[in-house]
């Protein structure tokens, strides 16, 4: 028999979703808004929905992981997609099954800032004092100090698995959520939201972005990638201004590209 699989597809808003059963759109952050029809809602059940605007989509994440069943539960985005042979060149249920079928844990493509350690790239663009990152060093030594060395060698490459975006079976699942969860609610109790508008208050989600090849590494977890493939054009004249400033004139990012 096959394995169940679901795809969280984390949006706040009404958008376009793939018309596959293997996707279920998922309203992130509902506890503050009404609910868009058709979506599943990430304030129903066992929810962390009220963090959604510190966590991003990792509510979703956590909403999937507690309230759903499916054999194997996978996170994406409304504007980023694991590629496949499906509708709009997204992953479809016969390329999951796929993918499932060997059992590694499926991640997007690793992402390469050619120039810049992962640890820089994000100061530059985020965390220009360097807070962030500190907060998210002493989450990792409160919940698993033997785990700071691998976050160190991970700050310290040039390529990442980035977005949160994941297929995990439910073992692996759980052990990574317990893991991941409790880390960034420790992280959290060190950062400092007074100062932060709404775009940067995001960095408990992007802080957990760093956290997935730490664990995935820790763990001895094999994976294979996916590329990742957007429903919109990418403006790589903005995209690449953005980074350009961030990393020479001290800009950071002020929204999403």
């Amino acid at each position: 028999m096959a394995a169940s699989t679901t795809i969280l597809v984390a949006s706040h808003k009404p958008y376009w979703m793939p018309s596959d059963p293997l996707y279920l759109p998922v309203q992130v952050g509902a506890a503050q808004h009404d609910h868009i029809e058709g979506f599943a809602h990430d304030d129903e059940g066992d929810n962390i929905s009220s963090k959604n605007p510190r966590y991003c989509e990792l509510t979703a994440l956590w909403w999937g992981w507690r309230n759903l069943s499916c054999d194997w539960l996978g996170l994406v985005h409304y504007r980023r997609h694991f590629a496949g042979s499906g509708e709009r060149g997204f992953l479809s249920s016969a390329d999951a099954e796929r993918l499932v079928s060997n059992g590694d844990v499926v991640v997007a493509k690793a992402r390469n800032y050619y120039i810049e350690t992962i640890e820089s790239h994000y100061m530059h663009t985020f965390d220009q004092d360097g807070s962030q990152l500190a907060a998210l060093r002493k989450g990792v030594h409160d919940v698993s100090p033997a785990r700071v060395a691998t976050l160190e060698e991970h700050l310290a490459q040039r390529k990442g698995h980035m977005f949160n975006m994941l297929i995990m079976p439910r073992d692996v699942l759980d052990a990574y959520c317990t893991w991941l969860f409790d880390v960034l609610e420790a992280t959290e109790s060190y950062l400092d939201f007074s100062q932060m508008n709404d775009f940067h208050a995001r960095c408990v989600g992007r802080l957990g972005e760093r956290c997935l090849d730490v664990w995935l590494k820790s763990e001895g977890v094999p994976v294979q990638e996916v590329r990742v493939k957007n429903p919109e054009k990418t403006n790589w004249v903005k995209k690449g201004g953005g980074f350009l400033a961030a990393k020479f004139f001290g800009k950071r990012y002020e929204s999403s590209f």
